[in-house]
């Protein structure tokens, strides 16, 4: 009987970093009725770009507004901000495009906002307060 050697062992490989938070939710903003400058910050908290395409932010109260990002590179510490109804390429230029607030302003009732991988599973969820 020839003996069989033992395995050799191998290193797993890392997946895809994941290390993205949601920083934290403006959730009262500043213009009446729409709030359109509303935001939830997002915090990549690697020491390696991390490209967002696929990857999805919504309200998880009632899974809408979602916001699904293209491809975009968020660098490592890199802060990003996605606005109810506003454009700001300071911050990445994303926007939910939602002609009203997202966010509900009651502190006792408060939302919570969920980022997802491209795979569909929840990475990060925040709700508030304290808020930005």
């Amino acid at each position: 009987m020839t003996p069989i050697p033992p395995p050799t062992p191998t290193t797993p490989t890392a997946g895809p970093p994941t290390g993205i938070i949601i920083e934290c939710i403006f959730f009262d903003g500043l213009v009446l009725r729409s709030e359109s400058d509303e935001y939830v910050q997002l915090l990549n908290t690697t020491a390696v770009e991390i490209d967002l395409a696929g990857w999805v932010l919504r309200d998880t109260a009632d899974d809408t507004p979602s916001f699904a990002f293209p491809d975009y590179q968020l660098r490592p510490s890199g802060r990003i901000r996605v606005y109810t109804d506003e454009v700001h390429p300071e911050w990445g230029g994303f926007t939910f495009g939602w002609g009203r607030s997202v966010w509900n302003n009651n502190p006792s009732e408060p939302d919570t906002a969920g980022l997802f991988n491209p795979q569909g599973q929840l990475v990060s969820a925040k709700s508030y307060p304290p808020g930005c």
